[in-house]
């Protein structure tokens, strides 16, 4: 047994990796082993996080028909592994990354409607939230306010922008052209 691979199955015994994507994981080729070590321990990628990249790699590597280690070695993966900003928060960024490269139409129309709900230009306190991976056609709306003033201000504002939000409801749930 390699040392690269002592060091996988150590990091995967630390992390209660299951068997299944430890082997998945030791069926790489030794760059793309490697590589994924490096950003496992640089990113901090959690037990279920690790699932989660091992199982996207894997399609994306099918479906592209290229090596886990040239995905991995993509500009946009190899700034988060050297970035700024805590572990946990890059390490969200790779999975969203990675859900990019598997799912391309499903991160255009997230941009589209992320799009379409920053043009409501809405005041602090309206957060319009998408479903995630537009796992459902139901938009949350947060309102969080201090006072009754404050609440018909979000309120009137909401009305103003109903036919608007409407719209990108119906583009959620893909009764419109997204």
């Amino acid at each position: 047994m390699s040392d690269l691979d002592s060091e996988i199955r150590s990091l995967a015994a630390a992390r209660h990796l299951p068997d299944s994507h430890l082997e998945k994981w030791l069926r790489l080729d030794e760059p793309g082993r490697s590589t994924m070590l490096e950003l496992a321990r640089t990113l901090k990628l959690r037990t279920a996080q690790i699932v989660t990249a091992l199982d996207l790699l894997d399609e994306i590597s099918v479906r592209e028909g290229t090596p886990i280690a040239t995905v991995l070695d993509r500009p946009s993966i190899r700034r988060l592994a050297t970035g700024a900003g805590s572990a946990p928060a890059r390490a969200v960024t790779f999975l969203e990354e990675l859900r990019a490269m598997r799912f391309p139409r499903l991160r255009e129309t997230i941009d589209r409607l992320e799009t379409a709900i920053a043009a409501l230009r809405l005041p602090q306190g309206i957060k319009v939230l998408l479903p995630r991976e537009l796992s459902s056609d139901e938009l949350t709306i947060r309102l969080t306010v201090s006072d009754a003033d404050g609440l018909e201000r979000l309120l009137n504002m909401l009305m103003e922008k109903r036919g608007e939000l409407a719209r990108i409801l119906a583009m959620l749930g893909g009764s419109d052209e997204v």
